[in-house]
């Protein structure tokens, strides 16, 4: 028994929390009334908070119209207003809710002719209608504030787009780039960046050393941790074996992803983490921050170029060229390609760093016009370039399809630089370059992803075999792992590839964040509203609960109803209906969290159900007979059944067919509706206990009791049968062979029947072969009738003469024949008719 002690603790919590809540319905009206006051006084001070924050932003983005860095900053700030404002205006709906049921309590005043209502109720709906007034001019005011800060971010939108199109369409006098002076300037600002640098190393050694050493060591280590890590799990598909000449084009293709991607994470989780420790620790300044990021990232852009050139060209091994580009091609295209990376990197690196140092604008202008005609020389290069064999063996040019593009962007390039839009030179060799890469890289991965989910791809590589072998799963476990892995590549490639993209196109992590938030939380497509977002969680609830729910069919089935000593054919509709339960409740949480609607599936729903009255009758007719047979149970998962013209066992019990195995181990799917309108015959349905028979015939002559006392004594030495009922042996007919009896013997398993017959055969014969009795054939006797040797020649001779006589007469008549035809045939007189006169 449990100690009264421990059931007045296990009660105080109920009592305590049954307390609380009556003391909130049973709060004072002026209690709840103050309660409300503040929530207004409350909302009324955010939203106060708010305008200024947003009338301060408004006078900032006036003064910063032409740092697109502070207005993405300043569109953040807004938009962060926004929710907060929207959050202000909905944290006043649940009292105006209230004000409204309890007005609608009190009912309207009394008119002139009606008695006066008490005071009190006179107060509290004068007062709850001034608190109505107040918070919906609150509320409009949040609304016009939200309203100001969606045009204030139209605004910023609008500002960002003329100053990036100021930026790409400014034209330079290129006159005074070709001077004496510009040489002289760059001297003069290569000493200066000189004593920048020799300025700063001497501060850090005296001062920073130590930090940056660390901070140096830490970048080091995480790039060396992130490179091994990703060999060990990566390793065997990103390395090209020499010894294999034809490899697979998934072999080529993975080989050529992860060969570049590996090296280039490795080196810009590097540069990343130093520049972030440097600045954690202070060693960077404003200047030498700027240059040296621009740097590193120059860096970064270059080796990333080379390496995915080399991995999709491969100029040492030819067998795993993605290309089918002769090796000197191969050679050219890589240093070309890598040369293209370095002049587009170069460009931007002096003009950081002239922005940096203030360098005159001369500068900037020569080294983007010389810089930007080599960009546009190198494509061209490219585009002459003749690497692919023709039929001839001789060396063939791209195919028109990618020469004239490359053309059109060489030629575009150097026109753009030489007629001074310097800018927009830049832009196209930048997208040149980098967007080129990211995409290839791209194209690449989703080539890479689509060849693993093709069948038995998977189940080939490396990280397939080891799994397989480390899970224990089977090819086909292994080739679904496979498709999950290239959906999974997919979506990473679109979620890492895209940003990358837009980044590069000028756009700021803060449009990327902004649009990936909408993405995620709402996108508006007339009056429907879909949310990427609500419809991956409700995704992902469905297949946790789909997991769940078959974790819960095992450990039910394996831990509660195995120990229940439960039939196996119950267990089976028990798991099936929590299985079925559990996966519509599954989908309907998904649904839910997805954001959809309920009711506003009633017309999908009466369309659906249009469509089973014509179409989904027979679909329908076997669910419900699925439904049917779980419920009443006429077989279950292990029973012997004959039903639709075929007999074996069932296997399981489905909601559209069920499945049977026969005997011949062929698996046939029958449709519920036919086990339900047809004669099923179920040798197994409440017990296992039945009857074989086993037919045997003997001689005419032979002793039929002791053929009856040898066939029981047979039968009842089984161990498989029973000895209530016993045996029995029938004397069944008199056969036209034989004296026909029959064995009938009831078997505690009928499931073996066929052993227990051919048991029971076996020992027949040998008992009837040690009597001597005999097991007949069929026989039939032949009487064959015999005369004398005389007669028979007597009855010959006759038969012969009349032969002869019959080809004599025949030969008789055909000469007379022959004689007739011989004979000319006289004129036929014609006989005159003669002729009444009275005619």
């Amino acid at each position: 028994m449990i100690p009264a002690a421990v059931h007045r603790s296990a009660f105080l919590p109920y009592v305590a929390s049954f307390f609380l809540a009556l003391a909130v319905v049973m709060m004072p009206g002026a209690l709840r009334a103050q309660t409300a006051n503040n929530v207004l006084e409350e909302q009324k001070a955010v939203v106060a908070e708010l305008t200024q924050k947003v009338k301060e932003i408004s006078d900032s983005i006036d003064t910063s119209s032409e740092d697109d860095n502070k207005l993405v900053e300043l569109r953040l700030q807004l938009e962060s207003l926004a929710e907060k404002i929207l959050g202000s205006a909905v944290n006043l709906r649940p009292r105006l809710n209230e004000i409204r049921l309890r007005l609608d309590q009190l009912g309207a005043a009394p008119g002139e002719h009606e008695a006066p209502e008490p005071d009190i109720v006179a107060e509290e709906r004068a007062s709850l209608t001034n608190e109505r007034a107040e918070i919906n001019a609150l509320i409009g005011e949040a609304e016009t504030l939200s309203v100001e800060v969606s045009g204030l971010i139209d605004r910023i939108s609008e500002l960002r787009r003329d100053l990036f199109a100021r930026t790409l369409s400014k034209r330079y006098d290129l006159s005074f780039a070709f001077g004496q002076e510009v040489l002289g300037a760059f001297w003069t600002e290569t000493g200066k960046l000189y004593k920048t640098f020799y300025f700063w190393l001497r501060f850090v050694v005296a001062y920073k050393l130590n930090a940056m050493l660390l901070a140096t060591f830490f970048s080091l280590a995480a790039a060396i941790v992130i490179f091994i890590f990703g060999r060990r799990l990566v390793g065997p598909v990103m390395s090209r074996n020499p010894e294999i000449e034809n490899p697979s084009y998934l072999s080529r293709l993975t080989v050529a992803f992860w060969s570049t991607l590996l090296p280039t994470l490795a080196l810009f989780v590097f540069f990343i983490l130093t520049l972030v420790l440097y600045q954690w620790f202070q060693v960077l300044r404003g200047d030498i921050r700027e240059i040296l990021g621009m740097t590193l990232e120059v860096v970064i852009v270059i080796f990333y170029i080379h390496w995915l050139a080399k991995a999709v060209l491969s100029p040492n091994l030819p067998g795993w060229r993605l290309l089918p580009v002769h090796g000197d091609a191969a050679h050219y295209l890589v240093w070309l390609v890598t040369a293209l990376a370095t002049a587009t990197g170069l460009d931007f690196l002096f003009g950081t760093v002239f922005e940096v140092l203030g360098s005159p604008l001369q500068l900037t202008v020569a080294t983007g016009l010389i810089l930007n005609t080599i960009v546009g020389v190198l494509v061209l290069l490219i585009a002459s370039v003749k690497p692919l064999a023709g039929r001839d063996g001789l060396p063939k040019r791209w195919p028109r399809i990618v020469r004239y593009p490359l053309y059109l962007l060489g030629l575009g390039t150097i026109a753009v630089t030489l007629f001074g839009y310097v800018g927009l030179a830049a832009f196209i060799s930048q997208q040149i370059v980098v967007t080129s890469g990211i995409l290839v890289t791209m194209y690449l991965g989703f080539l890479s992803a689509g060849a693993v989910s093709a069948e038995g791809a998977f189940q080939q590589t490396a990280i397939g075999r080891r799994m397989g072998q480390f899970f224990g799963l089977g090819e086909m476990a292994v080739d679904r792992i496979g498709v999950v892995i290239s959906l999974l590549l997919h979506l990473l490639i679109l979620l890492i590839g895209i940003p990358v993209v837009l980044l590069n196109w000028g756009f700021k992590f803060g449009d990327v964040k902004t649009w990936a938030i909408r993405a995620f939380s709402e996108i508006n497509i007339g009056s429907v509203s879909i949310s990427i977002g609500g419809i991956l969680t409700g995704f992902l609830i469905f297949f946790v609960g789909y997991l769940a729910t078959r974790w819960f069919e095992r450990w039910l089935d394996g831990t509660v109803l195995a120990r229940s000593r439960i039939d196996s054919g119950v267990r089976n509709s028990i798991r099936t209906a929590i299985g079925y339960a559990g996966i519509a409740l599954a989908a309907l949480i998904g649904v839910v969290a997805a954001g959809i609607n309920l009711s506003s599936l009633a017309l999908v729903a009466g369309a659906l159900s249009l469509g089973i009255g014509f179409g989904l009758q027979n679909i329908v007719s076997n669910f419900v007979s699925g439904l049917i047979l779980l419920a009443e149970r006429p077989f279950k998962a292990g029973d012997w059944i004959v039903a639709g013209g075929y007999e074996g066992t069932v296997k399981r019990v489905n909601v559209r067919a069920t499945e049977i195995e026969t005997f011949q181990r062929q698996t046939i799917l029958l449709p519920n509706s036919e086990l339900i309108n047809q004669a099923v015959g179920n040798w197994t349905h409440r017990n296992k206990l039945g009857r074989a028979e086993v037919a045997i015939g003997v001689a005419y002559g032979s002793d039929v009791t002791r053929v009856r006392d040898i066939l029981m004594e047979i039968a009842k030495s089984h161990d498989m049968v029973t000895k209530n009922p016993e045996p029995a042996v029938v004397f069944k007919d008199f056969g036209a062979s034989s004296l026909d009896f029959e064995v009938r013997m009831y078997l505690y398993d009928i499931s073996n029947i066929m052993t227990v017959s051919n048991d029971v055969r076996y020992a027949i014969v040998e008992a009837f072969e040690q009597e001597g009795i005999e097991i007949p054939f069929p026989q039939r006797d032949i009487h064959i009738r015999t005369e004398s040797a005389e007669a028979a020649a007597d009855k010959a001779r006759k038969a012969q003469a009349r032969r002869r006589a019959a080809a004599v007469a025949a030969a008789k008549k055909a000469a007379e024949a022959e004689k007739a035809a011989a004979e000319p045939v006289p004129p036929r007189r014609r006989r005159r008719r003669k002729i009444d006169p009275d005619d």
